[in-house]
C-alpha cells in the first residue's frame, strides 16, 4: 500500500526534507518557497511555518556581516551560521552557499570545502554559483554524496565580472544561460537557481530541464521561489525591485526599542512585575 507524498510546503512530515521529496515535487507540478536563515531563532520560526528549504546565503556576507557584497565572506564566518541553522530545524532541507573562492579552483578544493559545510555545519546541500565553469566541481561532489543546488543568472559572486547586478540571459547570453542550466543538470545538481532572469527565458528553462528550478527575480514560470528573508520581512533598508515585502519589520523593531528606552529613561522599566523580592 502506497501513501500520499506530503506536500512540502505545509506538510506534516517530522523528518528532513530530501533532494528527493524536491525531485518529487518538481512531479507533482507543486510550487514551494525557500528562504535563506542565518541564525536559531529565525531558522526555527521558518522551519515551523513549514518552510521546506533554508538556504544559509553567503548574502550574510551584507545582512549579517555588513560587507558590500558577497565577495569577502569566508567559510568560517558561514560555517558557524550553518550550524546554528541545522541545529535549530527538524524538517527543513538546510542548504549551505559555498562562499567565494572556495570552490572554483579545483575539484578537489570544492569537496575539501563543501565536506566542511556536510560534517561541521551539518547541511544537507550546498549550492555553488556557475554552469559549465563549475560542471566538474558538481559532478565531483554528486559523486562523493554530497547533494550540488546550482545557481546561474545573476550570480553575485562574480558582480565584478558582470559589470553590476543586472539581468542576466538578454539577446545573445540567452542560449548561453540555457546551456549553462542544461550542464548543471547533466552534472548531477538537483536543482537550479534563475537569479535576475527575464521571465519568459525562465520559464523556457523550466520547461527544458528535469530537475526543479528556484526563481529570484525570474518571474512565476519556474518550480519554487527564493527571497533573503531580512528582504521579505522588511528589515532590508533597500531591496532589488523584484522583492515583496510581507511585513515591516524595520519600523516594528524601531518602535520597541523607542519604547523600552523610553520607559527606561522615564523609571518604569522594570516595575514590580519585572523584578525579585
Amino acid at each position: 500500500m502506497t501513501t500520499a507524498a506530503s506536500p512540502l510546503y505545509g506538510g506534516n512530515s517530522n523528518r528532513r526534507v530530501t533532494v528527493r521529496d524536491i525531485a518529487q515535487a518538481r512531479e507533482r507540478g507543486e510550487r514551494w518557497p525557500m528562504l535563506t536563515a542565518y541564525d536559531a531563532l529565525t531558522a526555527r520560526v521558518f522551519d515551523e511555518a513549514g518552510i521546506p528549504v533554508l538556504l544559509v546565503g553567503d548574502s550574510a556576507a551584507m545582512v549579517v556581516y555588513g560587507y558590500e557584497s558577497t565577495v569577502p565572506v569566508t567559510v568560517d564566518e558561514l560555517l558557524p551560521l550553518t550550524a546554528a541553522v541545522a541545529r535549530s530545524t527538524r524538517r527543513a532541507l538546510v542548504v549551505a552557499d559555498l562562499p567565494f573562492a572556495s570552490y572554483q579552483g579545483s575539484s578537489q578544493q570544492a569537496l575539501d570545502t563543501a565536506a566542511r559545510f556536510m560534517q561541521e555545519g551539518g547541511a544537507q546541500a550546498v549550492k555553488l554559483e556557475g554552469g559549465r565553469r563549475v560542471a566538474h566541481q558538481v559532478e565531483a561532489l554528486v559523486s562523493a554524496g554530497i547533494p550540488v543546488m546550482g545557481h546561474v543568472g545573476l550570480t553575485p559572486q562574480s558582480v565584478n565580472t558582470l559589470g553590476g547586478y543586472r539581468v542576466q540571459g538578454r539577446g545573445d547570453a540567452r542560449e548561453r544561460l540555457l546551456a549553462d542550466a542544461k550542464e548543471l543538470e547533466h552534472a548531477g545538481a538537483f536543482s537550479v537557481v534563475l537569479e535576475c532572469v527575464p521571465a519568459e527565458l525562465a520559464s523556457q528553462v523550466t520547461e527544458q530541464l528535469s530537475v526543479p528550478t528556484i526563481g529570484i527575480g525570474a518571474g512565476d514560470g519556474t518550480d519554487a521561489q527564493v527571497l533573503v528573508w531580512q528582504d521579505m520581512a522588511g528589515l532590508s533598508p533597500t531591496t532589488a525591485s523584484f522583492v515583496k515585502t510581507y511585513a515591516n519589520l524595520a519600523d516594528t523593531l524601531t518602535q520597541a526599542a523607542r519604547s523600552f528606552a523610553d520607559e527606561v529613561v522615564a523609571g518604569d522599566f522594570p516595575d514590580s512585575e519585572h523584578s525579585f523580592t
